[in-house]
């Protein structure tokens, strides 16, 4: 069965935009491919007429500082994120999450974007990005913007982005003060198939042994994947303390609505672990935090 039948090497961001509007049937923007030939192939996803392929325009492989942002193109391949000093200094959940994400192999091809871009409530990399407070660069042929995040998503495996006029450039997370810290966990099946029971991110501020301030994201914990704004508010100008953390643990229950899933868990396992991964992704989120004032000091 024929898949496609154009594949389009686009040579920038208006090039591709272009591709996209004016092919004469389907078309779908493809970096790493992993998810979406794998489901061309197995019949998941109906077949287009032209894949643009966006792995050669420099502005979505970028990987840089930009002023006050730390700037990580959608393009570029998840062994890129794990390998780069930039990324490990100032978003340590995303060199985590992107650690995890599939094998070796998937992770040469697989893209950042890529993993984002496929709407998954437990995407792991989408999770980081949330815990992260990253802006999303969405790049038209008007022009480009910036939008939160959470923004991105109208349901499991559907974005916002309009598919023939939009995509989605790359992501601008704040660089690393003074008392931040963060940190991803995730629980997995024990057979090794790399797809995520739950997982969580963390960001937070200290002031001493106070939590000023906290972003946290866990999935999957609803249609969308989602920041658990309640557990953030029971944490917010609190000692980082086992009384705190059990009441934030009892505000993620009270928000998140977890499932059961044939394939992954039942509702009830991940109720009775979303509070050992909280303790476990605050603690090392503490110490990031605390190592980077050692550092400063």
């Amino acid at each position: 069965m024929t898949t496609w039948t154009n594949y389009y090497l686009a040579k920038d961001i208006s090039d591709a935009l272009r591709a996209l509007s004016q092919a004469p049937g389907p078309a779908r923007l493809v970096a790493g491919g992993t998810d979406l030939l794998l489901d061309l192939q197995q019949g998941r996803h109906p077949p287009v007429h032209t894949l643009v392929d966006i792995t050669h325009v420099p502005e979505l492989t970028a990987l840089e500082l930009r002023g006050d942002s730390l700037y990580v193109g959608a393009a570029v391949p998840l062994n890129q994120v794990v390998a780069s000093p930039l990324v490990r200094q100032h978003a340590q959940a995303l060199y985590e999450a992107a650690g995890l994400i599939g094998g070796p192999q998937v992770r040469n091809t697989d893209t950042l974007g890529g993993n984002v871009a496929h709407a998954l409530p437990a995407g792991d990399g989408t999770i980081a990005l949330l815990a992260m407070g990253a802006l999303a660069e969405i790049a038209s042929l008007d022009g480009c913007r910036q939008v939160p995040m959470g923004s991105l998503f109208a349901g499991p495996g559907r974005s916002t982005l309009d598919a023939r006029a939009e995509l989605l450039a790359g992501f601008y997370l704040p660089l690393r003060g003074i008392g931040q810290g963060s940190a991803f966990r995730r629980i997995m099946r024990p057979q090794g198939v790399a797809i995520a029971i739950l997982n969580l991110a963390v960001w937070l501020q200290l002031e001493g042994n106070t939590i000023t301030d906290v972003r946290l994201a866990v999935g999957p914990s609803g249609p969308v994947p989602y920041r658990a704004v309640m557990a953030e508010a029971a944490l917010r100008g609190q000692p980082m303390d086992e009384n705190v953390i059990d009441q934030a643990s009892e505000a993620l229950l009270n928000e998140a609505r977890f499932r059961t899933s044939p394939h992954r868990s039942t509702a009830e396992y991940r109720r009775e672990m979303s509070a050992v991964l909280l303790h476990e992704t605050l603690a090392e989120a503490w110490q990031n935090a605390m190592d980077g004032i050692k550092v400063e000091g």
